[in-house]
């Protein structure tokens, strides 16, 4: 009989199995957005990965190639056309939209997706990842912008990074449109301008300069030094607030033609890691897709994936600290049961206790221990059952300490 052919082992390409220290530097991000979000006053929300299809189909030509070649798209038990989501923007715009008469604006909401695209496995972008996603609705002042890019900009110092460490650039699509209307740019011809801006730092500068020419725009009407008012507001505003690596650059154009104002992209300046962090802008006709009345709006998403490679190359990922804090084996399967309890003590104290059942050698059971990187051990065996004193190893340091039952609380929480 032929042996029967086994599964691969290795997850879907461009998706990532999530072992306890991978979900560990997760927590660590979550955690993180949250409570800076949160600091500012945003409150959490969540929807389901589903979509219908519609809903980015719906959103124009700009979104061509994310729903026919990007989105993983099929149809369900009642033959409805079902997306999983790979941006969290349309989604919060439908909700914002189904109950403005019941929220109160302006609107601070922040989330924590999980988004899918179809495309090429590479450094910084893979076909799954989790994102920060931080809007504001229902407020045209400059100051919302401002605050939104300051959320942006206390994020990343709250992950350890010094100013010098990213730069924020600061772009205008309301100036861009100025641009395109100055120079008499088609609707096509205006299209064919954000696209090429957006990949100004993916091509040479000579084929850039050759299709900027070809558009008919000279190259001096997109120099930083033609900064736009609304930018020089927000970047004064910033500067104001401590905040001194924000710097107008106008080929930061953001890729959506949802976008109508103030656009942004934080970027790491380290030599190893030189690109594009995270981004948003000003959106203020999104929800005119589902409203004859649309609602303004500001905000970006932080993906998971970059900021974590922000983070390595500067040593910045914390540690790996494992939840457990003691591991409790035994020399015999019969003592099992005295070490729950004292385990049951232990937690009742909220110090997380794992326990071995004896199924192995003591010497294995302590090297399962250590694989899972557990501080503290404890060896029960019939002398610590009768005289309910144990010693406590330190696994790091070697280091023991003898103490009773009534003492093991005060040992872990001191």
């Amino acid at each position: 009989m032929s042996k029967k052919a086994q599964l691969s082992t290795e997850p879907y390409k461009g998706v990532r199995d999530f072992y306890p220290e991978d979900q560990a530097l997760l927590n660590y991000l979550f955690a993180t957005y949250r409570r800076v979000a949160q600091s500012f006053g945003y409150v959490e929300y969540h929807a389901s990965v589903l979509e219908p299809a519609e809903l980015y189909k719906a959103k124009g030509s700009e979104n061509e190639e994310i729903v026919n070649e990007q989105t993983y798209t099929f149809l369900d038990r009642g033959e409805r056309e079902v997306t999983l989501r790979p941006e969290m923007t349309p989604t919060v715009a439908r909700m914002v939209s189904a109950k403005r008469r019941e929220l109160g604006f302006p609107l601070r909401l922040f989330s924590i997706p999980n988004l899918f695209r179809y495309e090429r496995p590479q450094r910084g972008r893979l076909r799954e990842h989790w994102q920060l996603n931080v809007d504001l609705f229902g407020s045209k002042s400059v100051d919302a912008d401002v605050e939104i890019v300051l959320v942006a900009y206390e994020l990343m110092r709250a992950f350890g990074a010094q100013d010098n460490d990213f730069v924020i650039k600061l772009g205008s699509r309301s100036h861009l449109d100025q641009l395109v209307r100055e120079h008499g740019l088609s609707a096509v011809a205006g299209r064919e301008l954000i696209n090429l801006l957006d990949r100004k730092g993916k091509i040479p500068k000579e084929e850039f300069d050759s299709k900027l020419a070809t558009l008919g725009v000279p190259e001096g009407a997109l120099s930083s030094d033609n900064e736009p008012e609304d930018i020089a507001k927000v970047i004064k505003a910033l500067e104001e607030l401590g905040v001194s690596n924000a710097v107008f650059d106008p080929s930061i154009v953001r890729g959506f033609d949802y976008y109508t104002g103030l656009v942004f992209e934080i970027f790491d300046t380290h030599p190893d890691n030189n690109r594009a962090l995270f981004g948003g802008g000003r959106y203020d006709n999104l929800t005119a897709l589902f409203d004859d009345e649309p609602i303004v709006g500001i905000g970006f998403g932080m993906g998971d994936v970059t900021i974590r490679d922000f983070l390595a190359v500067r040593n910045l990922l914390p540690p790996y600290i494992p939840p457990t804090r003691v591991y409790l084996a035994v020399t015999s399967p019969e003592l099992v049961q005295f070490a729950m309890g004292v385990a049951k003590e232990l937690r009742e104290a909220n110090i997380p206790a794992g326990i071995d059942f004896g199924e192995k050698k003591l010497g294995d059971q302590i090297k399962t221990a250590t694989k899972h990187a557990i501080p503290f051990l404890i060896v029960i065996g019939e002398n610590e059952q009768s005289s309910n004193s144990f010693t406590i190893k330190d696994l790091k340091t070697g280091e023991e300490k003898s103490v009773t039952r009534e003492e093991l609380s005060n040992f872990f929480n001191s």
